[in-house]
């Protein structure tokens, strides 16, 4: 399955520059690009891309709004297929970036990343995985939710191994690393995630590690 890319960024050399990489992929496809926010957000509408490069810092509407808006729960209802979003940052641990993992992002990359970690990144958020690791997602989320929420009811719904694997997965664990952790296979460690996602309403990995953030259930 090829994977179909939108590019979003005020510059067009830079645009043009990260088409050129993802286009001479093998299954992958830059399907539109955008200059601002604004255009971003009609376009993913309009060609239901599977992985969205984003721009933090653009003109009209800049990239964390535009993820806001994409990932409003009504727009993501009309999907017939789901969109993953990567912010791009020329700063590490930008406050900007850990704003719009909130709203929907699946990770931040910066903008001198190499080719080869750009296509990695691409694959990893398709697979509905985290572009960054997970003690950078922790960090940049630490100072988002010095208030934490009440735990929701769907949490107390989670029987105690799904309890295990969310745990788990909110530090950042692996499939293969969560497996060994609760003695089950891989397989069944997948069946858990889904069944956590499901429950709790959330799209990936990276909304549980956010999740388990704003409500203290991280430890």
């Amino acid at each position: 399955m090829t994977i179909r890319v939108l590019l979003v960024d005020d510059q067009d050399l830079f645009r043009e520059g990260v088409g050129v990489i993802v286009d001479a992929q093998d299954g992958m496809e830059v399907v539109g690009s955008a200059g601002d926010g604004l255009e971003a957000v009609r376009l993913v509408e309009e060609l239901e891309p599977d992985v969205v490069l984003m721009d933090i810092r653009m003109p009209e509407m800049d990239g964390v709004e535009a993820t806001r808006q994409i990932f409003l729960p009504e727009r993501v209802a009309r999907r017939t297929r789901p969109v993953r979003v990567v912010v791009l940052t020329t700063f590490n641990l930008d406050d900007r970036a850990a704003t719009a993992i909130r709203y929907g992002a699946s990770g931040f990359l910066l903008k001198d990343t190499t080719p080869l970690l750009l296509r990695d990144a691409i694959r990893t958020v398709h697979a509905g995985n985290a572009v960054l690791a997970p003690g950078d997602l922790s960090a940049l989320l630490e100072g988002q939710f010095r208030a934490q929420s009440p735990t929701p009811p769907a949490y107390l719904t989670l029987t105690d191994k799904e309890r295990e694997v969310f745990s788990a997965v909110s530090r950042g664990l692996s499939n293969t690393e969560i497996a060994a952790l609760v003695f089950a296979g891989e397989s069944t460690v997948k069946t858990h995630v889904g069944a956590i996602l499901r429950k709790l309403g959330l799209r990936d990995r990276v909304q549980i590690v956010v999740f388990a953030h704003e409500h203290g259930l991280t430890g």
